[in-house]
């Protein structure tokens, strides 16, 4: 058990918080593997750079960070008053989601398993 009252332990908790500004986005419809080619991409870039990069990828996962990236860099400008000149990517990876089971008929009766993976995908931002 932790000692201390309860506010006291919250209080030290709560001290230790990531203070930089990000965006999560949870079940994405995007396996993790597919998601990461685009993270790869755009890790460490400052977000005027990783917006245009994101804006011409041709991938599905593209569009989807494109707007995760937006917000995160709302998030830095209206919650943690930064400059959004001054931003770049510290951190962006994708973590795997449930899956959702599928059934495709084949032939002679029998059935393949179709798997619908999703992931979770965090960008966190930093000022340099």
């Amino acid at each position: 058990m932790a000692k201390g009252h309860r506010s006291q332990i919250k209080r030290e908790r709560n001290a230790n918080k990531d203070t930089r500004p990000s965006a999560k986005l949870s079940y994405a419809r995007v396996s993790v593997q597919k998601a990461c080619f685009v993270l790869d991409a755009i890790r460490g870039k400052d977000v005027q750079t990783a917006l245009a990069i994101l804006s011409y990828n041709p991938r599905y996962a593209s569009s989807i960070i494109k707007k995760l990236l937006e917000s995160a860099i709302a998030n830095a400008e209206n919650n943690n008053g930064m400059n959004r000149n001054n931003l770049y990517i510290e951190e962006c990876y994708a973590n795997k989601g449930p899956t959702m089971k599928r059934v495709q008929p084949r032939a002679q009766g029998r059935a393949y398993r179709i798997e619908k993976r999703m992931s979770h995908i965090t960008v966190v931002l930093n000022e340099r």
